[in-house]
């Protein structure tokens, strides 16, 4: 699967278990570096997907015919 095909959902998916992995402690350096740069990877999916609905969003017409922005809150 590449990454165009994975959606956010997957690629959250893919980040929340290499965060569990790597919160396990008890991970070699190496692999603990591999994690890293997969979840990495995955962070960065995950932020185009978003970027690019909000950027979809933007387009979204309000009742008077004009472009409204919208910006994606994000959780604190």
């Amino acid at each position: 699967m590449t990454q165009e095909e994975l959606s956010f959902e997957e690629a959250m998916q893919q980040l929340e278990t290499i965060v569990e992995k790597l919160e396990e402690g008890d991970v070699p350096l190496e692999k603990a570096i591999q994690y890293y740069q997969e979840g990495m990877k995955y962070s960065k999916i995950c932020s185009d997907k978003l970027a690019n609905v909000e950027k979809q969003m933007t387009q979204i017409m309000n009742e008077q015919g004009e472009t409204k922005p919208f910006m994606i809150q994000e959780e604190e």
